[in-house]
């Protein structure tokens, strides 16, 4: 249960003295602008925030304190104000949308003092009498014209929340307010009944907590869980949203409170974007290893930039990640004894990625097992895209993102926005299939054919249709998914490099469809529309509309090829795998024999390269003798 898993972590934060995490009934917010008063109650100043975070060499500041405040109370399309602290047009009934609706922020400063009224007639502390006071004398028309307003005017018409200090003491430091605040909490006008997390009769969250920081969510917070139509609120729950599933206010406060830190940039392991996805991750441990390890092997070549706070732990976990992403960038393999050092194999590790969806999250995957059962998943799945490759300098492990990458048309500009659009729900799939080891999506291995067959070979911006990424994910998704089953038809090529012994019909066709190709450049050079580009999508399809016209065309390549007579060998020798007779090329091709064909095809163009370097080799190291 992701709200259980949630509150368990949320348990350990608040006992990790290194975190800074709200308590349950708070919540962590950026306020803006602190309004000083004397202990009348008279506005003495406004004190603008600010914070200075450190971004690449330079020193970013943002107008803004995080700062622990009152939970926020959960707003849709009606009037609801915080405690003690909230934006200016509830704080001061001050707003750039006055010129067009002058009720905007009147109704909110005056739905604002009459809910701070109420809990602050329960303190009995001169803060609270302030406060009480500046609400109660505060005119807001007169806002714009204020003295002290009217030095800050520009920058609080921008919007920003507000907290209160009375002569330079923050209101909400008082134990007196924090007490009626937290008995308001835990009693108010809640039900009470058994959490279904806690197992406790408690008061029961009648909404659940907003939550920020998911890419492409709205950006005042989304919602987990939430029920807001008589249709969803089964067993005659009629008389709150909440009680149909309840869930304890300090559970649901608990919960909030940790996904929120899991995807702020206090968290020292950064989420990952897949997709539409975003990922967070975690371990039952305060030690943050955990994640370290888990987010260098599963995504070591694309994590996200965004400022950074000063934490010690912060920069540490950064500089871990960065070599382990470099060393993986640079094609080194991974110290994989060195990154799980010191770390409980049986730790639970859980992994969740959640999508926008309107006002609420979708969730794309939830995983969990123990943290050496993903660290070895994460292994095979690296082990299965194994192949030989083009160029020595090509990784050893390909990412995820990689992945996803090759799904979508080169030709495409903006590749972040069209890899969200065309692998929203690919990514989740694929996520799973690692994380779990079961085959990878069938809309992967479908899509990678069609880019093949779509695609073509493109100098200036580096893209060739057939290249190491995609040949990996075919051989890949093929090995996966016949793994399970009792007969495997091409086991003998779903390997890293060419077999010369193996006969399918579709490996060979795809072999010698690359020593046409590597007849035609022999012969003429780089032509305008090589028989790959004009035939490849219908040969690896339909094989026998197009080969009879290859061969024939092969007899002029060879017979101008400076090497001719070496080609026309190797192409004879592969005819002689196929059968005999008017059936030698199959009419049609499934999708498992298309793939095939591609790996048959990049295994003989690899085969060489491969070959061409061995001889340079030889040769430079008989010069050398």
């Amino acid at each position: 249960m992701i709200i259980e898993a949630l509150y368990r972590y949320y348990e350990i934060l608040i006992k990790d003295p290194s975190v800074e995490i709200a308590l349950p009934g708070y919540t962590a917010a950026s306020i803006n602008f602190a309004l000083n008063l004397s202990q009348q109650g008279d506005l003495l100043d406004v004190f603008p925030f600010s914070t200075q975070v450190p971004q690449g060499k330079n020193i970013r500041e943002i107008p803004s304190r995080a700062m622990v405040v009152p939970e926020q109370v959960k707003r849709t399309v009606g009037v609801a104000a915080n405690f003690l602290w909230d934006n200016t047009a509830y704080v001061l009934g001050l707003s750039e949308k006055d010129l067009e609706s002058p009720e905007y922020s009147s109704q909110r400063f005056e739905a604002f003092r009459k809910h701070n009224l109420a809990l602050l007639a329960n303190a009995n502390c001169p803060a609270a009498r302030a406060v009480e006071a500046f609400l109660q004398n505060y005119d807001p028309s007169t806002a714009r014209t204020h003295p002290v307003l009217a030095r800050h005017l520009d920058d609080l018409l921008k919007g920003g929340n507000l907290i209160f200090q009375v002569e330079g003491q923050y209101a909400l430091d008082d134990p007196e307010i924090r007490r009626v605040w937290e008995e308001y909490q835990a009693g108010g006008q809640a039900d009470v009944m058994q959490c279904l997390v806690s197992g406790l009769e408690e008061p029961i969250a009648r909404l659940h907590p907003s939550i920020k920081g998911v890419r492409d969510a709205q950006a005042t917070g989304a919602s987990l869980v939430g029920f807001n139509e008589r249709a969803y609120e089964s067993y005659n729950r009629a008389k709150g949203q909440g009680l149909n599933s309840p869930v304890s206010q300090r559970v649901a406060s608990g919960y909030g409170v940790a996904l929120n830190y899991l995807l702020s940039p206090q968290n020292p392991n950064r989420k990952i974007y897949i997709g539409d996805a975003t990922v967070v991750y975690w371990a039952e441990s305060p030690d943050r290893r955990y994640g370290n390890v888990f987010a260098a092997l599963l995504n070591p070549d694309y994590y996200e930039e965004q400022p950074d706070d000063s934490h010690a732990a912060r920069r540490e976990a950064e500089e871990t990640l960065g070599q382990v992403a470099q060393k993986v960038q640079r094609g080194q393999a991974l110290d994989v004894a060195r990154l799980r050092e010191g770390l409980d194999p049986n730790t639970r590790f859980y992994v969740l990625g959640l999508a926008p969806n309107a006002a609420r999250l979708s969730v794309r995957f939830f995983l969990k097992d123990a943290f050496e059962a993903f660290v070895q998943r994460v292994l095979d799945h690296y082990e299965d895209l194994k192949i030989v490759k083009e160029h020595p300098n090509q990784p050893d492990h390909i990412s995820i993102f990689k992945i996803l990458n090759e799904c979508v048309s080169p030709k495409i500009t903006r590749r972040e926005e069209e890899i969200k659009s065309t692998t929203s729900l690919m990514s989740g799939a694929l996520m799973r299939s690692i994380l779990t080891g079961a085959p990878y999506p069938e809309s992967l291995y479908t899509t990678i054919l069609t880019r093949i067959r779509i695609d073509g070979d493109d100098e200036d911006k580096h893209t060739r249709k057939i290249n190491y990424v995609r040949a990996a994910v075919i051989k890949a998704c093929l090995l996966r998914k016949y793994r399970r089953q009792s007969h495997n038809p091409f086991q003998e090529v779903l390997q890293m490099s060419l077999n010369d012994e193996f006969t399918h019909p579709a490996y060979v066709l795809g072999r010698l469809f690359a020593v046409l190709e590597k007849a035609q450049e022999e012969a003429i050079g780089k032509a305008n529309a090589s028989i790959k580009d004009r035939y490849f999508a219908a040969a690896c399809t339909t094989p026998a509309s197009v080969f009879p016209v290859l061969i024939r065309l092969s007899q002029y390549y060879v017979a101008k090829a400076e090497f001719g007579y070496s080609i026309d060998n190797r192409i004879q020798k592969l005819l002689n795998l196929l059968d005999v007779g008017p059936k030698a090329f199959p009419s049609r091709l499934s999708l498992d024999e298309q793939g095939i064909f591609i790996l048959g095809y990049y295994h003989q163009r690899a085969a060489f390269y491969t070959k061409t370097d061995e001889e340079s080799a030889s040769a430079s190291q008989s010069e050398n003798n």
